[in-house]
């Protein structure tokens, strides 16, 4: 350089911006990070592990009382309508209703609880609300909440799902 060359100020030479470019750029990740972190529920976490515990303990007590009952459903799915048959080592299972719950892999909100009404002699029916599509885990439970038949499938399903104690459909 020489003397007559003119600098710009400080504010206008380039190396400024690419020296403010990178801890503007961290400050800007770390605010949406923080407002991310503090604005979302951390539903994972749980404050009471003893009860996680137990409440364990009682699922393994309901999937041994289906399989000590011999317990056997098949649900059909038709559009929003689903069909139940379900049996036991005496025959077909006479409930008042049974309960499905539906739960989404990954979305809580998601999750659907549906109520069967008997038909007789085993056969039960439901109505959905809305559409259920894609993968889903459900446990069907008796009106007492004593025993749970468990599993998973993509749904709604083209074939009838069968489920039974000890084993889950992957279908």
């Amino acid at each position: 350089m020489t003397e007559n060359t003119s600098v710009g100020p400080w504010y206008r030479q380039p190396w400024l911006l690419f020296l403010l470019i990178f801890p503007g750029a961290a400050i800007i990740w770390c605010t949406i990070a923080i407002t991310v972190a503090l604005n979302t529920d951390n539903s994972m976490v749980t404050d009471d592990y003893s009860k996680e515990g137990r409440g364990i303990n009682m699922e393994i007590a309901r999937d041994q009382a289906a399989k000590d009952l011999g317990l056997r459903a098949e649900m059909a799915f038709d559009e929003r309508e689903i069909s139940l048959t379900v049996d036991t080592n005496e025959g077909s299972a006479d409930y008042p209703y049974l309960i499905l719950n539906l739960f989404h892999p990954t979305i809580a909100e998601r999750d659907r609880t549906v109520q069967f009404r008997a038909v007789g002699d085993g056969h039960y029916t439901a109505s959905l609300n809305q559409s259920i599509e894609g993968r889903w885990y459900f446990d069907l439970r008796g009106p007492d909440n004593d025993w749970r038949l468990k599993g998973e499938s993509n749904l709604p399903a083209e074939r009838r799902l069968t489920l039974g104690a000890g084993t889950e459909d992957r279908g």
